[in-house]
This record gives structure tokens, C-alpha cells and sequence, in this order.
């Protein structure tokens, strides 16, 4: 009878185990602040690189303030556009969008406009 009841017991036990087990998140954090960063600082845009994109510099996130980024260059992926990092504000908080690689040549420069109906679609210097 007691060992009938220990092995109901570790069944118990061993089945919640198996319930508590932590779940993967796949989704980054967002970065929220309750200032607007401040205006961009004025850089001078190198020459164009072959093989490479122009990122320019931006106001990145670090512990609980803005920090300058200077402008840099990515290397270019075959098949995709470069999404420039940027700062949307909703419901009055700031959110930091981390720059990042999409699949698609539909819109080579970032700019909102189709390559197919831009004048200059791969313009490093777009706003």
C-alpha cells in the first residue's frame, strides 16, 4: 500500500515537472523610452562602396539613455534590404526599432517607394 502510494505520488510529481518546463521566446524585447531621442546629428556620407550599404548614424538605446551611433557600413546580402534603425513613437513612449535585414528587392534603398517606380533606388542618401 505505501509503495502504491509513493508511486502515485512521483507520477504526480513528475507530471508538473513536465509542465513547468520554461517555454522559448523568440521575440526580441522592445525598447521603450518616455523622451523623444534628440535630433540626428549631421554627418558627411562617404563615397558609395561596392558590396557594402551606407547605415547611417542614429540614437541607439544604452541602459536608460540615448547614445550616439556614428554612420557605418554593412555588407550588402544578396536578396535582401537593409531596414535603417529608427524611433516610432506610440502611446507617448518612444520605441527603439533595431536596424535589420528583410528578404525582398522590392524596396533596395528603404524609402518607401518600389524600386520599380523610384527614380534612384539604391540613393544611400535618402531620407
Amino acid at each position: 500500500m505505501k509503495f502504491r502510494k509513493l508511486l502515485i505520488a512521483g507520477l504526480c510529481v513528475a507530471s508538473l515537472g513536465g509542465i513547468a518546463l520554461p517555454m522559448a521566446a523568440n521575440a526580441q524585447p522592445g525598447v521603450y523610452f518616455n523622451t523623444a531621442p534628440p535630433p540626428a546629428r549631421s554627418e558627411v556620407v562617404p563615397a558609395s562602396r561596392r558590396g557594402y550599404v551606407w547605415v547611417p548614424g542614429y540614437w541607439n538605446a544604452r541602459g536608460n539613455r540615448h547614445v550616439w551611433h556614428s554612420g557605418h557600413w554593412e555588407r550588402s546580402r544578396a536578396g535582401y534590404n537593409y531596414v535603417q534603425p529608427n524611433w516610432v513613437e506610440r502611446d507617448n513612449r518612444w520605441q527603439f526599432n533595431r536596424g535589420r535585414w528583410n528578404r525582398g528587392q522590392r524596396d533596395r534603398d528603404g524609402d518607401g517607394v518600389r524600386n520599380n517606380r523610384d527614380r534612384a533606388p539604391n540613393n544611400p542618401n535618402r531620407q
